[in-house]
């Protein structure tokens, strides 16, 4: 979206309303040539995560909020955008606590710390299990995501592929065999 144009309409209300004095509409064009539409009407799926982050990247540069939520803000990316949303989260954690809740291993990758969130129906509850990942679980977890359940060691991640740099990634998997689930 290098030649994307965001634009902010603020038309003010010819009287007070719930959602205040103006009415506020961002419009976005996409692509050269083109006309900035409502974002609500034209903003893929994709478009929409990544102006989003964008959006909270430049104000938490300027905010004291002190934590940040991510719930599956990434949909509709992947590859090497969703690579660069990862990195942009971290970048934010260097200023204050993300927490994000994501199914690609290009932005979980990028995370100083890893929690495994597991649901289980009990009855008629739902509970959730949350645990600290060691090295070896992030790593499993992040292989897990990569290729399901088992990841065959053919495909082990190398240092630098799957994990960020300064995380330490073996070059071969334990004992020569597939990892077993991530430890909880």
């Amino acid at each position: 979206m290098g030649k994307a144009r965001f634009e902010v309409d603020v038309t003010p209300r010819e009287t007070p309303s719930p959602e205040g004095l103006d009415r506020v509409q961002f419009l976005i064009s996409a692509n050269p040539g083109q006309p900035a539409r409502p974002l609500t009407k034209v903003a893929s799926g994709g478009e929409l995560s990544r102006i989003s982050l964008a959006i909270q990247v430049v104000a938490a540069s300027h905010s004291t909020i002190p934590s940040l939520v991510f719930d599956e803000v990434d949909v509709g990316i992947s590859g090497a955008t969703a690579e660069i949303v990862g990195q942009l989260r971290r970048k934010l954690g260097e200023n204050g606590q993300v927490m994000t809740v994501t199914h690609l291993p290009q932005v979980a990758a990028q995370a100083h710390q890893h929690l495994h969130i597991e649901k289980h129906a009990k009855r008629d509850t739902t509970l959730t299990h949350m645990a600290l990942l060691d090295e070896r679980g992030r790593i499993s977890e992040l292989a897990r995501m990569l290729g399901g359940e088992r990841f065959p060691t053919k495909r082990w991640p190398t240092r630098g592929k799957c994990c960020t740099p300064a995380s330490a990634c073996p070059t071969d998997p334990p004992n020569g065999r597939a990892l077993p689930q991530s430890p909880r």
